[in-house]
């Protein structure tokens, strides 16, 4: 027992690497399995019997050379001269035998078709979760691809904000150089108009003083005989505008 035990560790040992190779090998770097070169195993489903446990390659073999009888025919016979000649001899143990052979035919064909369903049932069930985890893990990562793909659509959606942020920025910055150059236009053209209407009013002020001035300078040159013979004559020039 202790060394059966050991010569299956050191096969075990042996194999290891082969097997860690061929996994690695059928598996790229990316972690994704090559389907094409190296298969996932598919459970195989048991050949087709006649009678209950003659394969049908059998009577395939005999059927292309003897027809349809044939593999019966070879078994009849065989069996008939195995009992002839009593090669096989039928003994108290062939009773034996032939009464098990009975019973677990009858507990075959009985209970058989139940066993192998519920087996079956237990079989798909274990292959059913065996792949459910990696159809969860392709799930898990398809969900994770989307998410990723959602995240960089985002942030594409983000530069393109910022990008519209930043001309805002520089409308904002625009809008307020045209307001400031605005106002600076308005406080100069102010401050012209006041020179102007400085000027103008200076120049007024001087006019009239200029004429206050000739008037009062006038006014004092003339005497009292020269404005009385300036109003006599101009009474004259109006009794003579009339006459006309």
């Amino acid at each position: 027992m202790l060394s059966r035990v050991a010569l299956r560790s050191v096969v075990a040992r042996q194999s290891a690497p082969t097997a860690l190779v061929a996994r690695t090998s059928a598996t790229d770097a990316c972690g994704v399995r090559d389907e094409k070169n190296f298969p996932r195993p598919v459970r195989g489903e048991p050949g087709k019997v006649r009678l209950g446990f003659i394969p049908e390659e059998w009577f395939q073999f005999f059927h292309s050379k003897t027809g349809v009888t044939g593999p019966y025919t070879f078994g009849a016979g065989l069996v008939t001269y195995l009992f002839s000649k009593e090669i096989y001899v039928m003994e108290h143990e062939y009773y034996t035998g032939l009464s098990i052979f009975i019973m677990v035919y009858y507990a075959t064909t009985k209970f058989g078709p139940k066993v192998a369903s519920w087996l079956d049932k237990e079989v798909d069930q274990i292959e059913t979760d065996l792949n459910q985890g990696r159809v969860d893990t392709i799930k898990t990562l398809e969900e994770s691809i989307a998410t990723e793909k959602d995240a960089q659509w985002r942030a594409q959606g983000q530069e393109l904000l910022i990008q519209a942020k930043k001309e805002n920025v520089l409308l904002q910055l625009e809008a307020a150089y045209r307001e400031r150059l605005m106002n600076t236009y308005q406080e100069v053209k102010k401050r012209l108009d006041f020179q102007l209407e400085k000027a103008a009013l200076e120049r007024r002020f001087e006019q009239k003083l200029l004429v206050d001035w000739v008037i009062t300078n006038v006014s004092k040159a003339i005497t009292p005989d020269q404005e009385k013979q300036t109003l006599d004559r101009c009474i004259a020039d109006l009794a003579a505008m009339a006459r006309k």
